[in-house]
């Protein structure tokens, strides 16, 4: 609180958010009433916890300290240590690994950035990796390129090449890998996917690395709280460094993990090498807060009710991938075995574009995904679906079977727009999608679903939100 001695100039340091700042507050307002009103289905994202957003909000995001525990370019950290060190132990706990076989960096800001730390790593400019193609499941940083145009640092700094899916059953074509290995000798493999719903075989993967003399990487940001919890196979097995984001199926703050093994001659400076990539090579001080909350998910996913939320996760996501099968409709790979099903929509003439769009206009959040056979990610023939968020809200198989039936009547509403949109634009199918017209019904079979879908939407708590005190902001406008 400010006192009666407090300057003027810092007075605003003690006020709140709604009075400083009206616009921003009402932003954060007309958010959270989405996402109560919404049905979240992107499989990157989840709910957090009450607890995990009062320690990202601490004043901890005061503090700089560039650097590692014991070794800080600034001083007064002896707190900020007491954290790191507290977030290492809780990370290896999380996924029961042996502090003598493993090492963790919990400092990373994203996906991105360990990335391409573990780039700098383990290999040089211009070496060779492997990823799995971004049609097929794979991710942007995992050397994904275009005919015209290296796309990220991955394909910009080093020579990739993609490895794919066997056409005839959809899953990774391992044996194609090692004859593509044999030929291009990577000095890495990446294994890991944000759109690719079935598990991996990384006693196969290690035995082509061992063939080729390459490290083996996996990115288990989608999976990883799947794999804490024992629900999906363990990298730690086989792979050289493991990585993952911290807000999708971990269900914590938004950061990055990178873990290192410790034992063995192979390995004597790996340590050395991460912690020097990612600071100072690329990223300056950590963000203690993110840390914070980092560690306080990683203490939930320790506890025995986590591994029960992992196993509903991938028990829904059956269940919606069983029930769009029921309906008729087409999966990649036919199933899933973790958190998301990839659906493919060419069969019908739609784009994933078009679905997401109608989805979002009823308050249904999905996002569109290539497919495997399509020919450019930018124009996909799918969509993407995960059920972490919708598990955090307590949703189980009989909701997602609900869940399921929206997403029928969007598909059919989407076929039904596009014909009257008499063309295949985008523009033209959103303009009869949100415009009444005489002779068109499109639009009206629009607004009645939604206020269905919100109906449902509501009467589901939101982590971290008291949903009995919650008011529609001011800007968000509803005619029903």
């Amino acid at each position: 609180m400010a006192t009666e001695n407090t300057p003027a100039f810092n007075k605003v340091l003690y006020a709140p958010l709604a009075e400083i700042d009206p616009v921003v507050k009402n932003i954060i307002d007309k958010e959270t009433w989405r996402q109560f009103s919404g049905i979240e289905l992107i499989a990157s994202e989840n709910l957090t916890s009450l607890a995990v957003m009062e320690a990202n909000g601490s004043v901890l995001t005061n503090k700089y300290s560039e650097g590692l525990p014991g070794a800080r370019y600034y001083g007064g950290n002896e707190y900020i240590d007491e954290l790191e060190v507290l977030c290492r132990k809780r990370a290896l706990q999380a996924f029961n690994l042996d502090p003598e076989k493993w090492g963790v960096n919990v400092q990373p800001y994203s996906g991105s950035h360990f990335s391409f730390a573990v780039l700098t790593a383990l290999i040089q400019p211009q070496d060779r990796l492997m990823g799995l193609g971004l049609p097929d499941g794979g991710h942007l940083t995992h050397g994904y390129y275009t005919a015209k145009k290296k796309m990220t640092a991955s394909s910009i700094y080093f020579q990739s090449l993609p490895y794919g899916l066997d056409p005839s059953t959809q899953l990774i074509d391992y044996v194609g890998l090692r004859k593509q290995a044999k030929t291009f000798k990577p000095r890495l493999i990446i294994c890991g996917a944000s759109a690719y719903p079935r598990d991996w075989d990384y006693k196969t993967l290690r035995a082509i690395c061992d063939s080729e003399g390459a490290y083996l990487m996996a990115d288990i940001a989608h999976t990883s709280g799947l794999v804490a919890a024992q629900q999906l196979n363990s990298p730690f097995d086989y792979c050289d460094v493991v990585t993952t984001t911290t807000h999708k199926t971990l269900r914590g703050a938004r950061g990055g993990l990178i873990f290192f093994r410790k034992d063995g001659a192979n390995y004597e400076d790996l340590e050395k090498r991460v912690n020097d990539a990612v600071f100072p090579a690329c990223q300056g001080g950590p963000h203690n807060n993110t840390i914070a909350a980092v560690a306080t998910a990683l203490l939930q996913v320790s506890q025995p009710e986590y591994k029960e939320y992992a196993r509903q996760v991938i028990a829904n996501a059956r269940t919606l991938g069983s029930a769009l099968l029921e309906y008729g409709y087409r999966l990649q790979t036919g199933g899933t075995d973790n958190h998301l099903v990839l659906w493919d929509l060419r069969p019908l003439g739609l784009t994933g574009s078009k679905v997401e769009k109608v989805c979002d206009l009823l308050g249904i959040t999905i996002n569109k995904n290539a497919v495997s056979g399509d020919a450019s990610a930018q124009t996909p023939g799918g969509i993407r679906l995960g059920t972490s968020a919708l598990t955090s809200r307590d949703m189980k198989e009989e909701d997602i079977k609900v869940v399921a039936s929206f997403l029928h009547r969007a598909v059919q509403l989407s076929i039904l727009l596009q014909k009257e949109a008499g063309t295949k634009m985008l523009k033209d199918f959103v303009r009869v999608a949100t415009t009444e017209t005489e002779g068109k019904v499109g639009a009206k079979m629009v607004k009645e679903l939604r206020q269905e879908v919100v109906g449902f939407a509501r009467k589901w708590p939101l982590p971290g939100v008291d949903v009995t005190r919650l008011q529609r902001p001011a800007g968000i406008e509803e005619d029903f």
